[in-house]
């Protein structure tokens, strides 16, 4: 796997979204349109976590072989996050979708809950990337018991996204790659190009090392690839060297 820095991601703000389930995830993840909703203000501390249930391995063997295949138990995954509005909505994703409106407008914690089903999104920002879980088809519900602890932060709902598989799907949930399509192969020109179609051209002359040049002869002069850091290389016919092929 090449170095690839426009892959790496640390987190300045982002949004928690759903929609009716089935809904399809934005064209544009930065500008979600309806039906699309945002969930509202969330944990600057607590923002983002995956847990998992399930997965065992078991190890299953012949007479010949006594470790010949591994299978693994069905693995049940929740995305969690805290939710900072206490608004009708957002209680009723935490104490249930079945949760009644009552006639003073508080809203009644009901004795058999029923999750939310939606579509889920949650999209995290970093200046000029971007990064987002999608699901078609989750159940919203508690993931934790609510505590206020102080009266200096904010209170949380603390909420549990479990994706769920929608239709025909044989997965559950979607990741967005960072980084776009990291290359593989480098063309020699004046100046030369990155494979597949639209990859992202290497950081640095570091990160060429996994990338096999064409041809593998030395290439000619004036022959070039331009890196992401603006810095051009060439292929000597042994390896990688910075600047333009004399």
């Amino acid at each position: 796997m090449a170095l690839n820095d426009n892959a790496t991601l640390v987190v300045g703000s982002g949004n928690y979204l759903t929609a009716p389930v089935g809904t399809a995830m934005p064209d544009d993840l930065l500008v979600p349109v309806s039906p699309w909703q945002n969930v509202g203000h969330t944990s600057l501390e607590d923002v983002f976590g995956i847990t998992s249930e399930g997965g065992e391995a078991t190890t299953i063997g012949s007479l010949q072989n006594k470790s010949l295949r591994t299978k693994y138990s069905a693995r049940t995954e929740t995305m969690t996050f805290t939710l900072q509005q206490f608004d009708t909505a957002a209680l009723r994703l935490y104490f249930g979708a079945n949760a009644p409106i009552l006639s003073d407008g508080s809203v009644g914690v009901p004795a058999d809950p029923v999750p939310t089903q939606s579509a889920f999104l949650a999209v995290f920002v970093d200046g000029e990337n971007h990064f987002g879980f999608y699901a078609p088809k989750a159940e919203i519900y508690r993931a934790d018991d609510m505590a206020i602890a102080d009266t200096e932060s904010l209170a949380g709902l603390p909420l549990g996204v479990k994706p769920m598989v929608y239709g025909s799907n044989v997965w559950t949930y979607a990741v967005t790659p960072l980084g776009g399509t990291v290359a593989t192969g480098a063309m020699a020109g004046s100046p030369g190009s990155f494979s597949p179609a639209g990859a992202v051209a290497p950081s640095s002359l570091a990160a060429l090392d996994a990338v096999i040049a064409t041809p593998s002869t030395a290439w000619k002069s004036g022959e070039h690839v331009v890196l992401g850091d603006s810095s051009k290389a060439f292929w000597d016919g042994s390896g990688w060297k910075t600047g333009t092929a004399a």
